[in-house]
């Protein structure tokens, strides 16, 4: 794993989604994109490291800090996988669980504050905490497209969050994607 470690270090100042990670405080939000571009980077020859063969090695080298059983490892695992070997995490957790933890965190401060959600618009917020699991933002437009659609897409979002929607989406973005 000290080829990986190693890799991040040398290309952290020529590819967009390491850049993101060396940046203090964060300046900008990493893209579905910019994780696509670190992924063929990774997988380029000589390497061709995948999620799943980071995460195997990883958990082969050092399973008590390894959450997450090796398998089909999401795209967005390799935001945890970067965040462990460049140390900002102490442990290598699967970025999906990541999320559903911060949510759930997210969910609790919205309670103490005293905002409380209807059960349609826990379903809806359920469905963006997934999305953003998976792509690493939720936008607008993404409620054109499924889950979303299915249930009424952007129209019906609107009408459940009402002027609310867009800070909504800006504040899961923030708070999950972290």
């Amino acid at each position: 794993m000290a080829d990986f470690e190693r890799f991040i270090e040398e290309h952290k100042d020529e590819i967009d989604a390491l850049q993101f990670f060396y940046a203090q405080p964060y300046s900008q939000r990493l893209s579905f994109g910019d994780i696509k571009e670190l992924a063929a980077a990774i997988k380029a020859p000589p390497r061709a490291w995948t999620p799943e063969r980071l995460w195997r090695a990883y958990e082969m080298l050092d399973r008590d800090k390894v959450r997450g059983a090796s398998g089909k490892r999401l795209l967005t695992d390799i935001v945890s996988l970067v965040r462990f070997a460049t140390h900002r995490d102490e442990e290598l957790v699967p970025f999906g669980d990541q999320v559903r933890a911060r949510f759930e965190g997210w969910l609790a401060q919205q309670g103490n504050s005293g905002r409380a959600f209807t059960a349609e618009q826990r379903q809806w917020l359920e469905m963006m905490r997934d999305h953003i699991a998976t792509s690493l933002e939720m936008t607008v437009d993404d409620l054109d497209f499924a889950p979303f659609a299915g249930e009424g897409g952007r129209g019906r979002a609107a009408l459940v969050f009402g002027d609310d929607l867009s800070p909504i989406l800006e504040e899961l973005n923030g708070v999950l994607a972290a």
